[in-house]
């Protein structure tokens, strides 16, 4: 299996990234970023683009690929609802619909978030539904991934100061959390393994809720 990550250096990129490293399936794994992932690998490479609106530069690199990882996205603090519109509608949407018109059954998994909804008051969450359900709607093999509470295992750390100060202070609390309410709570190397495992065989469902992510 070939796979493309999106967003590689975030957060949850780098579990995704990390796990389709180590999975024996995997042949090869292209991530699509802004500024390189600094991991050398041989089943790595890496493509630089200036504008995730205009992956034209780079359509011929994403050909012949079994998934696309969408993992790039940024929090919708301090910021209005067109730049965060840029981000969490055009960036997909321009990766989604290249993937439609060059392989059209590649499996497409766009990592949105838990409560993500299109009658919502918060911004963001009408934001990444109108997204979620155009994906599902263009790609027959589309999937939109809803994770909830994320702790990063492995290393792993976002590339959000505060939220890495959240996560240092609520560490302790996460065998707690993980006994009374696991289906809240997943971490980025099983959001990885999840998402891998949906390239290849499916979900009966479009959106993965944050239990199908554990």
């Amino acid at each position: 299996m070939r796979v493309v990550i999106f967003g590689a250096t975030g957060m949850v990129g780098q579990g995704v990234l990390r796990e389709s490293l180590l999975a024996p399936d995997v042949d090869q794994v292209l991530a699509v970023v802004r500024t390189t992932t600094r991991i050398s690998h041989p089943k790595l490479r890496e493509v630089q683009v200036a504008d995730f609106a205009d992956l034209t530069p780079i359509r011929a690199e994403l050909t012949g690929y079994d998934a696309c990882f969408y993992c790039l996205g940024v929090s919708s603090v301090g910021m209005d609802e067109a730049a965060y519109t840029r981000v969490s509608y055009d960036y997909p949407m321009a990766a989604a619909r290249l993937f439609a018109e060059i392989d059209p059954q590649a499996c497409f998994i766009y990592v949105s978030g838990a409560g993500t909804n299109a009658l919502s008051r918060q911004m963001w969450a009408r934001v990444k539904a109108r997204t979620e359900s155009e994906i599902i709607a263009l790609l027959p093999r589309g999937y939109a991934a809803r994770p909830g509470m994320i702790q990063p295992t492995h290393g792993v750390r976002s590339k959000t100061r505060w939220y890495n100060a959240i996560y240092t202070v609520t560490a302790p609390l996460i065998p707690m959390l993980e006994r009374i309410a696991p289906k809240y709570i997943t971490t980025t190397d099983r959001i990885g393994r999840a998402m891998l495992q949906v390239a290849r065989v499916g979900h009966p469902r479009h959106i993965l809720e944050n239990v199908d992510l554990r």
